[in-house]
């Protein structure tokens, strides 16, 4: 499921998370592959995952998962509570951001989120502070709608053209695809019948009592469509601009431009501009952008900004003061890209501005190319008592995306720039923070990057090392589980000719022909199958699948990952120095061939230079745990890591 707001941001969710949000576009995180860490790239609006059903449900998959013992010696909750309700959600799917106009006022621009394996819908309302969406259930320890009918299986939500809320029941016992059934789950379906029946299915209609739902029907003519813009009911706006930019008849411009100007609502103005937009009208109406610029509504503005073009940078720069935050994060995501002074002082100001979180993201992510450049023109501001550059995560984020380039003349001038700055100050502690690459959320463990060879020891590594003496004290927790100093992290991530202890850079070992086909064809596997939770990158996705890229998991001994893909793998486990709480599936009706594809390619794609998987290796493990009825553990594959980690 996939649902939007009023104005536009993307709202979704994935099995054990309940709602995620783009805070920001997708597409401007594009500009700068640089840029890894993304606060406004899949945002958890809700940082509580409980769900309140009183009636126990426990044919989920994971209700094998127990409880852990607390601080205070008591035992928390597993995936079901004590007396089989479920408590934290495994099934989530189909949300909607309710906007029918017909609810009371109160219900408008909430969340309704299905969640099947419970039985239950979820309401949550939604608050925001500069761009930022946070979210929280509506009621106290229980739900929207709960039933105790096992077969009750909401799993999308909508707004209807009536303001009505609908949801779709699957209306079955079992919903989850067989690729991804744990041993659990399948012992509970055939002990508890639920595998019948299997030709049912619901469609409920929600609506409050008394109100009276009217379908809205668009009428022929294209002109007289453009008032429903405006109309109380999002569901209506959507489907009065789809019409009429499908249709692309420009006879409707001019009452679109006058919709823009004079729209009673902030929604249908707004409306009015992506409609402009889609018609392509937008470059010939430079004096209804211009206007819109300086609409009385922030959303307006926002919007405004967001489908502004290079005509309107001049006007953009003068708007550095407005009063909304999430403005001038748009105004920083516009000109960040821009290379003149004019916008990099613009840029500046609004940084200096703040309100924001957002305001990293919407710099960095257009500076591809001239992080350098922008680090040392930030760098030339004073810092004064409280220096709220350091403070601000941007230089860190800038000397972060620089490394993550990995071209030497440009981190050897990064390093140059650190080294200059204060010995031990925050500004260049920030930088070498980045340089080393502290998670800006401070859960995550340091994931040491991979070695960066010079033609000869950077000067400025020596300078650090002699003149900055908290880089040898400050320690910090790297993925291996050990802590070292920044200093060591940072030095470790760079080689140069006879460094001891430092290997050659390695031999990439080709693949043979045979090789190069499983390769091939794990490649097509891996984007039809595996890249939905792992992502194309490799790099995986919060709340959803841990990275593979640099996983000591896909990269370390080969029967680890061929065990996996064939009994699957359950939680917690511990990726890159994060703990994850997820069920890898298992896969067993993939062929030898198919499986030794795929693992082929995920270790040698991302420059992993690991071994080939062999058919003939996967038939071997196969065979060897063919009885085997149950997900593996970290500690099963991984006994000697497990036990230290108890230990430390």
């Amino acid at each position: 499921g996939l649902t939007q707001d009023d104005w536009g941001r993307r709202f979704f969710n994935y099995n054990s998370d309940f709602l995620r949000c783009d805070l920001l576009p997708p597409s401007v995180y594009a500009r700068n592959p640089n840029l890894a860490d993304k606060m406004g790239q899949n945002w958890q609006v809700m940082k509580d995952q409980h769900c309140f059903s009183p009636v126990p449900t426990p044919g989920v998959n994971r209700g094998y998962e127990e409880g852990k013992k607390k601080a205070d010696g008591t035992m928390g909750d597993g995936q079901l509570r004590s007396d089989g309700t479920l408590a934290s959600c495994t099934a989530t799917c189909g949300a909607v951001i309710y906007r029918g106009g017909l609810f009371p006022k109160e219900y408008e621009g909430n969340a309704f989120i299905p969640e099947p394996s419970g039985n239950l819908v979820k309401r949550v309302i939604l608050s925001e502070t500069g761009g930022v969406v946070t979210g929280k259930n509506a009621y106290e320890k229980t739900e929207f709608i709960y039933s105790t009918d096992e077969r009750f299986r909401p799993v999308n939500a909508y707004t209807g053209p009536d303001g009505a809320l609908y949801l779709v029941d699957m209306a079955r016992g079992i919903i989850q695809h067989k690729f991804f059934l744990t041993h659990y789950l399948v012992a509970n379906i055939k002990d508890r019948n639920l595998e019948t029946p299997v030709n049912l299915g619901r469609i409920w209609r929600i609506v409050p009592d008394g109100a009276k739902p009217q379908i809205v029907k668009l009428p022929k003519e294209t002109k007289e469509i453009v008032a429903f813009l405006d109309h109380p009911n999002g569901e209506i706006r959507d489907t009065a601009q789809r019409v009429i930019v499908e249709r692309g008849n420009a006879v409707v411009v001019d009452d679109i431009k006058k919709m823009v100007a004079e729209g009673k609502t902030p929604q249908g103005r707004a409306q009015a501009l992506w409609t402009l937009e889609g018609l392509g009208a937008l470059a010939l109406a430079p004096e209804t952008l211009s206007a819109a610029l300086h609409d009385k509504n922030e959303k307006v503005r926002v919007t405004a900004v967001r489908l502004a073009g290079l005509a309107q940078v001049p006007e953009m720069l003068k708007m550095t003061d407005d009063s909304s935050a999430e403005v001038r994060v748009q105004l920083a995501l516009q000109l960040s890209s821009q290379s003149s002074a004019e916008a990099q002082a613009a840029v500046l100001a609004l940084l200096k501005k703040g309100g924001s979180p957002l305001l990293n993201d919407a710099i960095a992510s257009g500076g591809r190319g001239h992080e350098l450049e922008y680090l040392a023109q930030l760098l030339k501001e004073p810092a004064g008592k409280t220096d709220a550059l350091a403070a601000s995560g941007l230089l860190k984020m800038l000397a972060g995306c620089v490394m993550s380039e990995r071209r030497s003349a440009r981190v050897a001038e990064l390093l140059k720039l650190t080294a200059a700055q204060t010995p031990d100050s925050p500004r260049q502690l920030a930088m070498v923070n980045g340089i080393v690459g502290v998670p800006s959320d401070g859960k995550g463990k340091v994931q040491p990057r991979k070695l960066l060879y010079f033609e000869a020891q950077p000067e400025a590594l020596t300078t650090l090392q002699t003149k900055a003496k908290s880089l040898s004290k400050l320690r910090v927790t790297v993925a291996s589980g050990d802590k070292k100093s920044l200093f060591e992290i940072m030095d470790g991530s760079i080689a140069w000719p006879g460094k001891p202890g430092v290997p050659p850079p390695p031999v990439i070992v080709p693949l043979t022909a045979d090789q190069q086909t499983l390769y091939d064809n794990g490649k097509v596997i891996y984007a039809g199958l595996c890249a939905a939770c792992h992502q194309p990158t490799g790099t995986g996705l919060e709340g959803l699948a841990p990275p593979l890229v640099d996983s000591d998991w896909v990269l370390g001994q080969a029967d680890r990952p061929i065990k996996i893909v064939l009994h699957g793998l359950g939680g917690p486990v511990n990726v890159a120095g994060r703990t994850w709480r997820l069920e890898m599936p298992p896969l067993p009706t993939f062929t030898d061939e198919q499986i030794a594809g795929v693992l082929t390619y995920i270790r040698r794609e991302w420059e992993h230079n690991a071994s080939a998987i062999a058919p003939a290796d996967v038939a071997k493990i196969r065979e060897a745990n063919k009885a085997r009825t149950h997900s593996w553990t970290e500690e099963e594959l991984k006994p000697n890591t497990t036990k230290k980690d108890a230990k430390k």
